[in-house]
């Protein structure tokens, strides 16, 4: 019952973040980023109070998930305030969710996410302004299983030994939401709504499997993620939405388990700071492009990184003499 319980915390919430925070408030408010900045706001100050609240982790979490309720239950007619205490809950709720990652194996884990990328491709098409009952029955499914928590922790994803470094991690978020917020806007490209939410399942799936068994060094994952990355966004110039649903639904998923494994050994304090920048900064950069439609720019990002990288091996190559 615990590893259930777990499994579908995780998942649950998860899918909230991408229906209701994500998606859904942004889409109810036409984009407008001067009415949805208190949730951002109130995002950031929410992964602060998460390690600076004094009580038990499981208080916390049942605290903030009854703040997500209660905000749920108005939604999508959210006003200022309500924005902000809906973003103090959910930027609480990620450090201290990724904190029970600690508790799971990487069986759960990948159950989780495999529930999470499922379940909110198949709904993503669903009215952004008829989703009250999606938040509602989510957040009651996630508070619920909260109560079954276990406090025995295990170390199955520490074993990770690859440790990413939080700039590549902020890029790797960054270029997923630019994508992201332009394909979810984009009336002529847009995988969700163009029939093709078998393969974006199947090719999630498919990347949460192979984030986990491919045996891979540090170096040669950073340079898959961005070869995928720059992939996906040749695909959506070119228009091609059929290798697009196969190859960004894979590199998503990818990348995010890899983060997972890697933010994971953090303490809650660490992990707080990791989710401003993370899960705030850089899917709010990410926003921003999309909405100044300057993803013709984004290019350029992965020149720079392909040149450091060129630069990085060639050192590495070049024998040291005494």
């Amino acid at each position: 019952m615990q590893k259930l319980a777990l499994i579908f915390f995780i998942a649950f919430e998860l899918c909230y973040y991408l229906l209701i925070a994500q998606t859904g408030i942004i889409e109810h408010f036409s984009s407008n980023i001067f009415i949805i900045a208190p949730l951002p706001i109130g995002g950031v100050i929410g992964s602060i109070l998460s390690y600076y609240i004094k009580t038990s982790t499981k208080n916390k979490i049942l605290a903030f998930l009854t703040i997500q309720l209660g905000v749920s239950m108005f939604y999508p007619n959210l006003n200022t305030l309500l924005l902000f205490i809906l973003g103090i809950s959910v930027g609480a709720l990620a450090p201290l969710l990724i904190n029970e990652l600690k508790k799971a194996s990487n069986i759960q884990l990948g159950f989780a996410l495999a529930i999470s990328y499922a379940l909110g491709t198949f709904m993503f098409t669903y009215e952004a302004s008829k989703r009250t009952n999606i938040a509602i029955v989510f957040t009651l499914i996630s508070l619920v299983c909260s109560l079954f928590l276990n406090i025995k922790e295990h170390k199955d994803l520490t074993k990770n030994r690859s440790n990413f470094s939080l700039f590549i991690m902020v890029l790797w978020i960054f270029l997923d939401s630019t994508l992201f917020e332009t394909l979810s806007r984009d009336l002529n490209t847009s995988i969700w709504r163009d029939g093709f939410t078998l393969e974006i399942i199947t090719f999630h799936l498919i990347g949460v499997a192979s984030a986990f068994y491919l045996k891979m060094e540090k170096n040669q994952k950073e340079l898959l993620i961005l070869t995928l990355f720059a992939l996906s966004y040749l695909f959506y110039f070119l228009q091609e939405g059929l290798i697009l649903s196969i190859v960004y639904p894979f590199v998503i998923s990818f990348y995010n388990v890899i983060i997972l494994q890697t933010i994971v050994k953090k303490d809650l304090k660490i992990l707080a700071i990791y989710m401003i920048f993370i899960g705030w900064a850089a899917s709010g950069a990410g926003l921003f492009v999309a909405l100044e439609n300057l993803i013709l720019y984004v290019p350029i990002i992965f020149l720079i990184c392909l040149i450091k990288i060129l630069i990085t091996q060639q050192k590495k190559e070049i024998p040291c003499i005494n």
